[in-house]
């Protein structure tokens, strides 16, 4: 947070009055012209169970808010709810790894990144145990402000040997997922998009199927190239029709595994001669996708013109969820506008 932010978070505010109250932490990511999907999560795993007794679930006092209150009601007893005691969920699904079961904790981003960090490294990450976690409110998805906007947990993790981070685009990435979640033999750290999740992916690419640890072409394009994951796919894939318009060509290339990365298929998109490239990520610029791929290119040798769309290296406001994706450039229009302003 600014000296500015905080000069304005003390200040009498007036609000506008609108027609309808949207709360902050449950408000619906802008996603016209897509449809949703119902808790694509809590729907996968429960699908997924029925063949393999060996998965489980459980929370720090929020299936409701991870969408695995879908897998709770329909095997009560295979979850587990554990309070809010972070620490005691992780190293209790530790526990069960090691007992030959494949648990699915799922909290926070925020809580597992920051509360729980050194019992996830020691309890699991150090000893490659097959324990999923899957976190809500990643990144800027929330309005409640520092305290529950995970704008670093992908930095956090990723310095985390054995981890492998998935960032979900949309309802299809994260039903594709939780299959290779549980085929992969070792920890997953995945964001995870709650509730209603838009459909973006199948709209853009028919053929779309999310496989982990590979990056995709969704739009093909001859001036620019966008490097996205998260959410901020579906931001670019809009920006791309919207620039379209005047005449500018924008392909974007989606990301949804952030570590392994797709270095081979990046460095391939990225090498062909003539094209911006820009990278677009719903994190802060330090330490996630947008450093990856520079990383990535640079000792590579490829060094075409390179920007980078992500948070800035600061604490949040809280606010209404579009107002804030506005004022920090993750809308349509921000990412349209700033990718034409670098032409």
């Amino acid at each position: 947070m600014t000296l500015a932010s905080m000069a304005r978070k003390y200040e009498p505010r007036r609000v506008a009055q609108t027609k309808v109250a949207t709360s902050a932490m449950i408000a619906s990511l802008a996603a016209e012209g897509y449809d949703t999907v119902n808790a694509p999560f809590g729907h996968a795993l429960v699908e997924l169970a029925k063949k393999d007794k060996r998965i489980v679930g459980l929370s720090a006092d929020l299936s409701k808010y991870t969408d695995l209150h879908i897998f709770a009601n329909e095997m009560p007893e295979r979850f587990y709810q554990m309070g809010m005691a972070e620490q005691l969920l992780f190293s209790a699904a530790s526990g069960l790894a090691r007992e030959g079961f494949i648990p699915f904790a799922t909290t926070y981003a925020v809580f597992a990144s920051r509360r729980a960090y050194d019992f996830i490294a020691m309890a699991i990450a150090e000893e490659n145990l097959p324990v999923k976690i899957a976190c809500a409110l990643p990144g800027l998805t929330t309005g409640y402000g520092p305290s529950h906007q995970a704008t670093e947990d992908l930095a956090i993790f990723r310095g985390l040997p054995n981890m492998v981070l998935i960032d979900p685009c949309d309802a299809a990435d994260v039903a594709g997922m939780v299959p290779a979640m549980v085929a992969h033999d070792g920890p997953v750290y995945a964001r995870l998009l709650r509730g209603k999740v838009p459909s973006v992916l199948r709209k853009h690419k028919p053929d779309y199927k999310f496989e982990l640890g590979k990056a995709q072409m969704i739009r093909e394009g001859r001036d620019v190239l966008v490097i996205s994951t998260g959410i901020m796919t579906m931001r670019a894939l809009d920006a791309a029709v919207k620039l379209a318009d005047d005449n500018v060509d924008v392909g974007v290339l989606h990301v949804p595994t952030i570590k392994p990365l797709d270095i081979e298929t990046i460095r391939a998109e990225a090498a062909k001669q003539g094209r911006l490239v820009v990278t677009a990520e719903n994190h802060t610029v330090n330490g996630g996708l947008g450093e990856a791929v520079a990383t990535t290119l640079l000792t590579a040798g490829i060094a075409p013109q390179f920007r980078m769309i992500g948070l800035p290296d600061e604490f949040l406001e809280a606010g209404a969820l579009p107002t804030l994706h506005e004022m920090y450039g993750l809308s349509v229009d921000k990412v349209a506008e700033r990718i034409k302003s670098w032409l």
